[in-house]
């Protein structure tokens, strides 16, 4: 059990670790190098939602104008042709995702729309992993059939909270029946896999009320779970300012994330990382246990070593040693391909020093451990020397029990993998820099 001062000492702000270096150090201006042949993982951020919910950090639109869809296709149809030219052929794509915003805000034909163009423009494999992240509130039989249609085989969604007061709190009005309804249309259809989306450290959550969220979700059975902390950084989005004076304590915040890790284990899931679990037979927790688990800027995914390559507005590529981010802004995005030119705003081309601590970093997120011997085969280098202030600079947090060492490696401890964040910095020279302004919400 964490104790307050232990929490107090180690809840600091930090990256969560979707890339190496964080994205807050992209700062080159990118030049796409046409990559050599091998199997890809697309992303198309779909920005549209119809009202602001308050915890969201997400880059998002919010219009009721449903015609702004039909124009934005138009524009990732652009860039896919573009980017084409960037990839080998034929390079399999195996993971597909859809976030956003809200891709349900797409209308059916929409949606059957952009699944063709991702066809035509890529080679789909046939065993192809496609995730569509949903909003409860406006999904229907109708665009369930849709989604399928659009090759769709998973599906998260967004639940956050079950309780009335925190929905009311957070804009975000969704009754526990519409989940359950939507639930079941989504198994009917064949879906092969469905998560759900909770955040904790939300306004008015309680131990209480929270252990009877994670009660109500685990009655409707889902496939993962994903359990993530609020981050509140009202410095990047201001609309999350009235919130403050309602938020639970950081002691409160750290019991909330127990109750779901006891719960959820208790009913059978596996305890993927910091915020994901699965049931043992998901492809999620063999992953873990084949050691193939990857991190990306969707948190915790299958299938490690694929390139990943971003559309639309704000998206970010991981390209062999490669990152690089579209603009944020609709019509920035938009003029750019007006132009003819890929719209990018930021990348970083990731050095031979950046690649090893990438490694380092994602086998100490993903695998919870490090094996000096194994490490030290696969990137060439002598690790137990070569990172030896690192390994010493651990002693404080072995001392505090949240990991052990031992001439063969690193362990991260159940305590520790709530401070994960936290050991992993400890190999990330850019943690050590004073930053210029705050950049990262609290780890826990």
């Amino acid at each position: 059990m964490v104790t307050l001062k232990q929490l107090q000492k180690y809840n600091i702000p930090g990256p969560r670790y979707t890339s190496y270096p964080p994205a807050t150090h992209f700062t080159q201006s990118p030049t796409i190098q046409t990559a050599p042949t091998g199997a890809l993982s697309l992303y198309f951020h779909l920005p549209f939602c119809t009202h602001q919910c308050l915890y969201c950090g997400c880059t998002n639109v919010i219009t009721n104008d449903r015609s702004q869809s039909k124009r934005y296709l138009d524009y990732l149809e652009k860039e896919m042709q573009m980017r084409t030219a960037y990839i080998s052929s034929p390079s399999p794509v195996l993971q597909i995702q859809w976030g956003g915003g809200s891709p349900s805000f797409l209308q059916n034909q929409e949606i059957e729309q952009l699944g063709a163009q991702i066809k035509q423009h890529f080679h789909i494999d046939k065993n192809v992993e496609f995730g569509v992240e949903l909003d409860p509130r406006n999904i229907t039989q109708s665009k369930i059939a849709a989604l399928k249609k659009a090759g769709c085989n998973r599906v998260s969604l967004g639940i956050q909270d079950t309780n009335k007061t925190v929905q009311k709190a957070i804009a975000r009005i969704q009754p526990l029946e519409q989940v359950a309804k939507t639930t079941t249309w989504l198994r009917e259809s064949g879906i092969q896999s469905l998560n759900f989306d909770l955040i904790y450290g939300l306004p008015h959550q309680t131990p209480q009320t929270f252990s009877k969220t994670i009660d109500e979700i685990l009655y409707l059975n889902p496939d993962r779970l994903a359990v993530y902390s609020y981050a509140h950084i009202p410095w990047i989005k201001p609309f999350q300012k009235p919130l403050e004076n309602k938020l639970p304590s950081t002691k409160t915040k750290l019991q909330l994330l127990q109750i779901a890790i006891e719960k959820i284990t208790t009913a059978g899931y596996i305890y993927i990382g910091m915020d994901h679990f699965a049931k043992p037979k998901d492809p999620l927790a063999i992953a873990l246990k084949e050691r193939t688990l990857q991190r990306n800027f969707q948190g915790y995914s299958t299938l490690k070593g694929l390139d990943l390559h971003g559309f639309g507005m704000s998206s970010i590529s991981h390209i062999k040693t490669q990152y690089f981010q579209n603009k944020k802004e609709l019509s920035n995005y938009y003029a750019d391909l007006d132009a003819d030119q890929l719209p990018l705003l930021r990348g970083y081309n990731m050095t031979p020093e950046d690649q090893i601590r990438y490694q380092i970093i994602m086998h100490i997120m993903c695998n919870i451990f490090i094996n000096y011997h194994q490490l030290s085969t696969e990137l060439n280098i002598d690790f137990p020397t070569q990172f030896k202030n690192e390994i010493a600079s651990l002693d404080d947090l072995e001392q505090e029990g949240l990991l052990e060492r031992n001439p063969d490696g690193i362990h991260v401890t159940s305590l520790g993998r709530l401070f994960v964040r936290i050991i992993a910095m400890r190999f990330d020279p850019h943690q050590k820099k004073p930053p210029q302004k705050r950049r990262y919400s609290n780890v826990v």
